[in-house]
């Protein structure tokens, strides 16, 4: 299954126009302020505490819209009248569906095919980081968008797909993406990196002496990042990858690495290592940040922000029915078709 897509982009060459009057309204809503001054609060052994549910949806996409060049810091006009054209998008789309419509292609399946657009929870505001409103999460490079692939990286992704047209995109379960299998979530929601995607954004964090977990709602993964110590062995190599953190200051940096093979961010390599940043900067604000090395992929190092805001929202159980009836029905799908192809 692809990666879930940001309404956002779709959005920008819409040309309404955001009342002064609806900026006044919004902004006091927004106005989370930042203290420089302000203390996390401790756990019982002292670090700060990040304990509860948090929320990253955000309708800033990952890369940065073109029309937008290198800025990054919008002008609260700007951010709000991004904010109006997503509001007036969805109330478009929370109509009733039309009952008498056509079937969709199935070569071609849109976004508004596959889900009503009551379903999405993508967030209604642009990101809004140490008080700035964000074009895009990425802010290195300046442009805001991924850095190119390496010539290695472009001829692995290009013989992956060969061999994904031989053996075929539906041979059996282990052909279909992990998420697709109910193994991992979807988009690098569960992360490293964390990113935002249409829904089941939210992350519960629990804190006890030398660990971090954090509980993901989409396919409920869950992160344990031990603290100050020592990497597992090369053979153990987790979904979520080998996490390991070190307190500077307030800030607990983590860093991953050791991935299982099958599991790839935007075609990683075996030395895709990521270096996260988390800092609680407000009472309901965790600044979260992290930076990509992956030298054989990537032509550069990149990085991006995420603000992390919490939330009252409970974490409910993730039923994942991907596995439990589209899965078996696309490989019995796929055997309808080799069936009547070899009539």
């Amino acid at each position: 299954m692809s990666p879930l897509p940001t309404r956002l982009s779709s959005l920008l060459p819409a040309t309404h126009k955001c009342s002064l009057i609806l900026a006044l309204v919004l902004a006091p809503a927004l106005a989370i302020a930042q203290d420089g001054d302000y203390q996390a609060p401790r756990t019982v052994d002292g670090v700060p505490d990040f304990q509860g549910m948090w929320t990253n949806n955000t309708i800033t996409p990952l890369s940065r819209p073109e029309e937008f060049g290198d800025k990054l810091v919008l002008s609260p006009e700007e951010a709000f009248e991004l904010e109006q054209r997503v509001a007036d998008y969805t109330l478009e789309q929370d109509q009733p569906s039309d009952p008498d419509r056509e079937a969709p292609n199935k070569g071609r399946i849109e976004l508004a095919d596959s889900y009503n657009n009551f379903w999405f929870d993508d967030g209604t505001r642009v990101a809004r980081y140490n008080d700035e409103f964000r074009s895009s999460l990425i802010v290195d490079p300046a442009n805001g968008r991924m850095p190119a692939y390496t010539p290695q990286a472009e001829e692995k992704i290009r013989l992956a797909r060969e061999q994904r047209e031989i053996m075929g995109a539906y041979a059996g379960p282990e052909a279909r993406p992990l998420a697709e299998r109910c193994l991992l979530s979807f988009s690098s929601s569960g992360g490293p990196p964390m990113l935002p995607i249409l829904y089941n954004n939210h992350y519960q964090i629990v804190q006890s002496p030398g660990y971090v977990v954090i509980l993901v709602e989409m396919v409920h993964d869950a992160r344990i990042i031990r603290i100050d110590d020592d990497p597992l062995p090369a053979t153990h190599k987790r979904w979520l990858g080998d996490s390991i953190g070190h307190w500077e200051g307030d800030t607990l940096v983590v860093e991953t690495s050791n991935f299982n093979p099958s599991q790839r961010f935007r075609s990683s390599s075996d030395d895709f290592h990521i270096t996260e940043r988390f800092t609680r900067v407000a009472e309901e604000i965790i600044n979260y940040s992290f930076t990509i090395s992956d030298p054989e992929t990537f032509q550069q190092d990149w990085t991006a922000e995420i603000p992390m805001n919490m939330t009252d929202d409970k974490l409910y159980e993730y039923a994942c029915h991907e596995g439990n009836y589209s899965l078996p029905g696309v490989l019995a799908g796929a055997r309808l078709d080799e069936s009547q192809s070899e009539q």
